[in-house]
């Protein structure tokens, strides 16, 4: 009787997404996006994984590691679809994938376990679910026997925006895990073309599968510096019921380096074994809006839309709507992507750099780069929906159960509606209950709190006014999320 195999989902959840800027934002980064189907590409991501359980392996709860500012998003998210993690491993700060796997590897081995790792970035798309999970069972049964597998996809055009992986020539073409021969960088479009024409060559999709001591082992050899320091930071770890934090000024030491240059470019030729299983299930990592435009439902004349969107002779186009009617005529391979606060419009084959208009927002130090006009909390959301010199309209949701911290301001007094629900209110030394439609006063200076006791979600309107209404004036007292 064959041996049941421990697996280990690792959803590396982390990255800006800046190329789907502006729908994608540092705040709300694209992997949190709901781009196909129901659901956002993380949540997709998580269920793919859980998906492996069976056929003699058994799938644990997923080890989610991802940004410090994103944590409420990863749990409400997984929330959202019942699924509840292992862990959320916070990086103070980005160090690049070879760090993140790493701190996924150090939290499987404390268990006293080795367990098959799964790894995948949050924000890819598949759509043959059931081709997926047969590649990835495959991969994990190659990892239990003590090797590196990768996920290779089958490419179908030339492709000059992902690295490539170049299997053995020597290996069976009905091997399932061929030996990998080496890894390929981003070609020129002459030299991907040879590629396919060649055969064997195959796009390298960030998806691998390997033992927690295989990784560990393997980076200790390429990388000792990235182990070091990065053990360095996981001793220094704290821990909040989900959240496991690594050690700030020692995780900010550790060598920013990617697992591909850290270890897998390294493998070949050594005597770490490194095989790829061939992934063809419609794989997509959504990387810019070309590719959202290349998974999209077109009509007849290649024209994808979402949201209030009209499109008349245009080809080839993606119009995106969030919050109000984008029409568009006599357009081709244009890409327009529409929502409160920005607007783009772009040559759908230049979608790669959208990043330039993020690093020049970077540079001017303007808000659209990092946040939504609707930014959401770990208590719920506000919507910035007017302001003027001297005042500003927030549409704002408490989630049941949930309250802002206890606060007060010192250039802004406002004025609170309830449109829906029921809000408790803390007013300096009064405590208030107020139902639909009624309001209350907060004076400038007063100390106040806003919460939600009952069982369904509480909208308000709040109207602030004063000389300055910037989010930095607020002092906390007393705070659910550690903010204070």
């Amino acid at each position: 009787m064959s041996k049941t195999i421990l697996a280990q989902p690792v959803v590396m959840a982390g990255g800006s997404g800046t190329r789907l800027w502006p729908l994608s934002r540092a705040g709300y980064p694209k992997q949190f996006l709901v781009l196909s189907g129901s659901t956002s590409l993380f949540q997709q991501a998580v269920s793919r994984l859980q998906g492996l359980a069976g056929a003699g392996i058994d799938v644990q709860a997923p080890c989610i590691v991802g940004n410090e500012e994103h944590r409420f998003l990863v749990l409400d998210q997984l929330r959202d679809i019942r699924v509840e993690p292992a862990a959320a491993l916070l990086e103070p700060m980005g160090r690049n994938t070879a760090p993140a796997v790493t701190l996924a590897a150090l939290a499987a081995l404390e268990s006293g376990t080795d367990p098959v790792l799964v790894v995948t970035p949050a924000d890819q798309t598949v759509t043959n679910e059931s081709a997926f999970t047969l590649a990835v069972r495959s991969a994990v049964r190659v990892a239990s026997e003590g090797a590196i597998a990768i996920l290779g996809i089958t490419p179908d055009r030339p492709e000059t925006g992902y690295g490539y992986i170049k299997v053995d020539a020597s290996s069976d073409a009905a091997e399932t895990a061929p030996k990998v021969a080496r890894f390929v960088e981003k070609p020129d479009l002459a030299t991907a073309e040879g590629y396919l024409a060649e055969g064997g060559y195959f796009w390298n999709a960030g998806m691998f599968v390997l033992k927690a001591s295989v990784w560990m082992a393997a980076l200790e050899r390429f990388r000792p510096d990235v182990a070091s320091a990065t053990r360095a930071a996981w001793a220094q770890r704290s821990t909040d019921a989900k959240f496991v934090r690594p050690g700030k000024d020692e995780f900010a030491a550790v060598p920013s380096e990617s697992v591909d240059y850290a270890v897998m470019e390294q493998c070949p030729g050594s005597d770490i074994e490194i095989r790829m299983v061939a992934l063809d299930a419609g794989w997509n990592d959504l990387g810019a809006w070309e590719a959202v435009w290349q998974v999209a439902d077109k009509d007849a004349q290649g024209n994808a839309s979402v949201g209030d969107a009209i499109v008349k002779d245009s080809t080839n186009t993606l119009v995106h709507a969030t919050s109000r009617l984008v029409s568009a005529v006599g357009l081709s391979n244009v890409v327009i992507v529409e929502t409160p606060d920005a607007v783009l419009v772009a040559d759908r084959e230049r979608s790669q750099d959208v990043k330039l208009i993020v690093n020049q927002l970077g540079k001017e130090r303007r808000g659209e780069q990092t946040l939504h006009r609707k930014v959401h909390r770990p208590w719920g959301w506000y919507d910035s929906i007017d302001h003027g010199p001297r005042h500003q309209v927030k549409r704002i949701m408490v989630k049941p159960g949930a309250s802002l911290s206890l606060q007060m301001h010192h250039h802004r007094a406002e004025h609170w509606i309830v449109v829906s629900g029921t809000a408790e209110v803390t007013n300096g030394d009064k405590v208030i209950l107020l139902a639909e439609n009624q309001s209350t006063y907060i004076p400038l200076g007063q100390t106040h709190r806003l919460a939600n006791p009952g069982k369904v979600p509480l909208e308000i309107i709040e109207v602030q006014s004063g000389s300055y209404l910037g989010e930095d004036d607020i002092v906390r007292f007393e705070d659910t999320y550690g903010r204070s």
